[in-house]
């Protein structure tokens, strides 16, 4: 079990760090295009680069989330049924989840297919697979998430850990 918490860990670390790498770049690229706007030279490319990064911080956040199981689901109905219960509805949680994300990250690639030889509009050298190409990896990121976040979910689920609701969350 360590060398799956180790590569829990270091999965987590980089997803951290993709994150941190986009929602920095977005903020200076969107603090660039208010200081050339207002200094009367916008930026042609700034909507689509923003756009795009947003999108990439979307996906790689949501596997992230994932990875943490602060995702998609009902955690509270879960805990609330018997054990043999618990660990039949992460099962199929899990099929559907995975399901999903693997019908996401093929489709995704059938895109790429179809935008060969596509280019942004405003920067002509970057080709649209390149910002497009985040619909498979995304899907395929948060399949490897739920699969190494799974044996933590499972052993929490047969021992009948609850998760805490934060206090600022609970009602008065």
């Amino acid at each position: 079990m360590a060398l799956l918490a180790r590569l829990e860990r270091w999965f987590e670390v980089l997803l951290e760090g993709i994150v941190m790498l986009l929602t920095s770049g977005l903020a200076i690229v969107v603090l660039m295009a208010v200081i050339y706007r207002k200094a009367g030279h916008s930026l042609v490319w700034y909507d689509e680069v923003a756009s795009v990064m947003l999108a990439w911080l979307t996906y790689y956040g949501a596997a992230l989330a994932a990875l943490k199981r602060a995702h998609i689901g009902f955690p509270g109905l879960v805990e609330a049924l018997p054990t043999q219960w618990r660990i039949a509805a992460i099962w199929f949680g899990e099929v559907i989840v995975i399901g999903f994300f693997g019908l996401m990250a093929w489709v995704g690639w059938e895109v790429l297919i179809v935008l060969e030889g596509d280019y942004l509009i405003s920067l002509p050298e970057v080709p649209s697979t390149f910002t497009q190409s985040v619909i498979p990896i995304g899907g395929a990121l948060f399949i490897v998430a739920q699969l190494i976040s799974l044996p933590r979910a499972l052993d929490e689920a047969r021992r009948g850990l609850r998760h805490e609701i934060p206090p600022e969350l609970q009602d008065t």
